[in-house]
């Protein structure tokens, strides 16, 4: 078999994909992000359906995100080693197989199982799957990749809530898990006929393993600390214990990382004030827009607020991704001209008023109230990534490019994660505390968002401020990942090229 190194493609102006390649990661790309997307819409039938509370299923979300973050670094570094093709292969293998799972799911605990899995598999497939087009593209064809790349990934986004929801009105919740399985599934022989092995043998074969493991020890009991604190005390045995072990976890996490060859994290870059600024400002954006998204999606569908069906509120979450894509293409010109710590704060802005906004939800407002902040904070976000994902990689040097884009696709993840969790507790806790002071059911269940959005523009609002230190890289030039960056916020951080002269100039 002819095995291409990362290193083996020539450098000229313009190697396009092969189309098999595209075919293969734009597909499965579109397909995890749709699924993504779509779930927080399905929570409310697969409620009803297993008879597992929302709150509990809020696992579902956040546990995803938790399994993502471990793994999306070594599903990166185990196919640098032992295969791109075959890893992303076996993360369809696995994205098929959970699938499966959760679709014949009669209980709530199989549905949170499948999505765990299925958090690994998505991991692996976008990982992989960015490594395969990088490996297979150069110059303008890689601009053309990249940029494909985002847009499947958008479009999956956009398309999953409203897929999902036509789909729990006509076939039940599972249609979803079985549809995507066979649009995977159909990925794998084109994938196998068309698709050329690459491996990176300069790579220490060392993979972080306890790394891995040491990520999911942190996240996983500070993530039940937040979802379960309001219930069981913020200072009960139960709730410092779980942050005793995180605490525990992470030192551990520090004294592994020093030592291991390949680190998942390494923590020399963290010296570096862009790629901090930068990478705070993905963790932001990315838990923002998560956290708002899984908080409209029950609201919308709430029989005591605006009792939307499925199909009405996948439509209803529509403008933010909405505005999300139409201020992609705006991103690269905006950065020429004003720079990337201009853009990223004006980013946080929007986000902070669309969320201000939302603050002042009451139970009586009907949907035509939401449709500005949901266009204000995905427009928003939708210019700090882009920016953000280019300045965390265009920071470092060529050889640092891709541990810098690996710290920042963990962050994006963890953001999603810590943040889903801490709405919904907030969203709970204060609706729950309204409704035992003698508040209607809308009203109190517009409390809870109310309070959950104030956390949320507290949270855009540290990231306006924050982004100062990303003013260093006003004057570099947006590279070809920030349009496939932009458009890709609910999924990857694209690496993008590092030029001496840019650097260059970084630091002087």
């Amino acid at each position: 078999m002819d095995v291409r190194t990362g290193d083996a493609v020539p450098a000229d102006a313009g190697r396009s994909a092969p189309m098999a390649v595209l075919i293969a990661t734009c597909v499965s790309t579109l397909v995890v992000n749709a699924n993504t997307s779509a779930v927080s819409i399905l929570l409310p039938a697969i409620s009803a359906d297993t008879g597992t509370s929302l709150d509990t299923l809020q696992w579902a979300v956040t546990g995803y995100s938790l399994v993502g973050a471990a793994v999306i670094v070594t599903s990166g570094a185990l196919g640098d080693v032992f295969g791109r093709r075959l890893v992303f292969l076996g993360g369809l293998a696995l994205f098929i197989a959970s699938c499966v799972l959760i679709a014949l799911s009669d209980s709530g605990a199989g549905v949170i199982a499948g999505r765990a899995i299925q958090g690994a598999a998505g991991a692996t497939i976008l990982a992989c799957g960015m490594s395969l087009l990088s490996v297979s593209t150069s110059g303008a064809g890689q601009v053309r990749a990249v940029t494909l790349w985002g847009g499947a990934s958008a479009v999956g986004a956009a398309a999953g809530p409203l897929v999902g929801g036509v789909l729990v009105d006509g076939t039940g919740w599972q249609g979803l898990f079985w549809i995507d399985a066979g649009i995977a599934l159909a990925c794998v022989p084109v994938t196998l006929r068309g698709v050329t092995e690459s491996r990176d043998p300069e790579r220490s074969r060392s993979i972080d393993f306890a790394g891995t493991l040491l990520i999911a020890a942190v996240l996983a009991p500070a993530l039940l600390a937040l979802s379960e604190g309001a219930q069981w005390g913020w200072v009960s045995a139960g709730v410092l214990g779980c942050f005793a072990v995180a605490l525990a976890a992470g030192v551990a996490f520090v004294v592994v990382e020093r030592r291991v060859a390949a680190p998942l994290v390494d923590l020399r870059l963290l010296k570096d004030r862009v790629l901090i600024g930068a990478t705070v400002g993905i963790l932001l954006s990315a838990g923002v827009i998560n956290g708002l998204m899984y908080l409209v999606s029950l609201y919308f569908q709430n029989p005591a607020t605006l009792a939307l069906s499925p199909f009405e509120a996948g439509l209803a979450t529509l403008p933010a991704t909405v505005g999300l894509i139409a201020v992609t293409p705006l991103v690269p010109r905006m950065v020429q001209r004003l720079g990337i710590g201009p853009v990223i704060a004006a980013g946080f802005a929007a986000a902070t008023a669309g969320c201000v906004l939302l603050v002042f939800v009451q139970g009586d407002w009907r949907y035509a109230a939401f449709v500005l902040p949901l266009v204000l904070l995905a427009a928003g976000l939708g210019l700090v990534n882009g920016p953000a994902s280019s300045a965390s990689t265009s920071s470092v040097s060529a050889d640092d490019v891709g541990a810098a884009s690996g710290i920042s696709n963990m962050a994006r993840y963890i953001g999603a994660a810590a943040f889903t969790a801490a709405v919904a507790t907030v969203n709970a806790t204060v609706g729950e505390s309204r409704r035992s002071e003698g508040d209607g059911a809308a009203d109190a269940l517009a409390a809870g968002l109310s309070a959950a959005c104030l956390l949320l523009a507290v949270a855009s609002g540290t990231g306006m401020l924050l982004s100062a230190l990303a003013v260093r890289a006003r004057r570099r030039r947006a590279g070809p990942g920030a349009y496939g960056s932009a458009a890709a916020s609910h999924a990857h951080t694209v690496p993008v090229p590092v030029s001496p002269t840019s650097l260059d100039s970084e630091r002087q």
